[in-house]
């Protein structure tokens, strides 16, 4: 009898860290969508924050909040949120939350360029 023994290696999840401004950036999003909001953030940046998807991706530099990466998610992908990563201490700084309006992201009531 060969017994097969399967080691799973886990995922090292990374420490998310919020800017102090994404609590005036959620201030001006319906609070109905607070937790949509927490939930996409922990299921697409604890594990693989860096890995490039549909949803997302890398940001243009030089890129409004000193951010290096973009999710978007929500209904019609409405929803966008700015982050960096730090690799060596396994941080994602959260550094801004939007909302897309057309062609527009709108953040803390201002319009920024993406």
């Amino acid at each position: 009898m060969v017994r097969i023994m399967t080691i799973m290696v886990g995922r090292q999840q990374y420490t998310l860290a919020y800017a102090r401004v994404v609590t005036n950036h959620l201030k001006c999003i319906e609070a109905k969508h607070h937790n949509l909001i927490r939930e996409a953030i922990q299921e697409q940046l604890l594990f693989e924050p860096n890995v490039e998807t549909r949803n997302r991706k890398p940001l243009r530099q030089p890129a409004p909040f000193g951010a290096e990466w973009e999710i978007r998610f929500g209904p019609n992908n409405r929803f966008r949120v700015l982050y960096d990563i730090d690799e060596e201490q396994r941080v994602v700084q959260i550094l801004a939350v939007g909302e897309k309006h057309g062609n527009c992201l709108i953040v803390a009531g201002e319009e920024v360029k993406l």
